[in-house]
């Protein structure tokens, strides 16, 4: 096994939804898999068995309304932390009272904006963002990156104008791994190495592999590269439930994940486990 009973995982990423809430606008029903309610008691169900300690929600739409639903879920739902979204691009003064609103929240952690779905890499180089960064460091605040690999040039640059900004790469910056895409990514992955205030989870891989790319070999290539660039110390393990769904499992997911860490000795994964994801989101002891 690659953690003990002294051990405990914390989930970095995970989602519910509700579909009458009416805001997720890429889920539709084509997508049978998650086109569907997932509730805070669902996803226990499927962590409970596994010792979940602490568990990260993540946004999945690109509103405030439902930020605030996944805040007041928080507060009933044994949900430990929030990252949340926010508009960028609404007017500043209102931008920044929603944050120090926000802040208040004991359970709100940070932001994602979603670049992936952005054909502009470098929209997050706004100089006109340049008061959320600095409100974001101000409060203590994260800033996951939902980034594919062209997007990583920016984020990179984000990293070196606000280095006291914590950041951090959602699902390793989704490799294509059903077409065996490896070298560009890496190359785009190395340059994180000496900006120390990056970080990157390990999530989200499955979906980039096909249906035949299951197994731990497939994954091995693209953990091992990321470990040798950030080091335990700047990794952390997230589920994507449910979205892991839609080729995988929790327990297959996990299972694969207890197999890449197996080399890394005992401090090591407990940092992979839950060490990172408590001291990024500071989500206590």
């Amino acid at each position: 096994m690659a953690y003990n009973e002294d051990q405990y995982i914390v989930d970095s990423h995970f989602h519910i939804w509700q579909l009458k809430r009416g805001d997720y606008h890429w889920l539709t029903p084509e997508i049978t898999t998650l086109y569907q309610d997932f509730s805070p008691q669902d996803y226990h169900l499927q962590s409970q068995p596994i010792t979940v300690y602490k568990a990260v929600v993540i946004q999945a739409a690109e509103t405030d309304a439902e930020t605030d639903y996944l805040l007041s879920k928080s507060e009933v739902e044994g949900i430990s932390a929030v990252v949340g979204w926010i508009d960028f691009e609404s007017d500043i003064d209102n931008v920044l009272k929603r944050l120090a609103f926000l802040a208040t929240h004991p359970a709100f952690k940070g932001v994602r904006p979603m670049l992936q779905d952005m054909d502009d890499v470098n929209w997050i180089l706004n100089p006109d963002f340049q008061p959320i960064f600095e409100h974001l460091t101000k409060h203590n605040l994260r800033f996951d990156a939902l980034v594919r690999i062209g997007h990583l040039s920016a984020i990179n640059k984000l990293a070196v104008q606000y280095p006291n900004l914590k950041i951090v790469i959602d699902h390793c910056a989704k490799p294509n791994i059903a077409e065996c895409e490896f070298v560009e990514w890496a190359l785009a992955i190395s340059s994180f190495a000496t900006l120390k205030n990056i970080f990157i989870k390990v999530s989200g891989l499955t979906l980039e592999a096909n249906a035949e790319q299951q197994s731990v070999s497939d994954f091995k290539p693209y953990f091992n590269h990321v470990y040798q660039v950030f080091g335990a110390n700047r990794m952390m393990w997230g589920s994507d439930w449910p979205v892991l769904n839609l080729q995988s499992n929790y327990a297959d997911w996990l299972h694969i994940s207890q197999k890449l860490v197996e080399p890394l000795s005992l401090i090591e994964q407990q940092r992979f486990w839950s060490g990172t994801a408590t001291e990024f989101y500071n989500l206590g002891k």
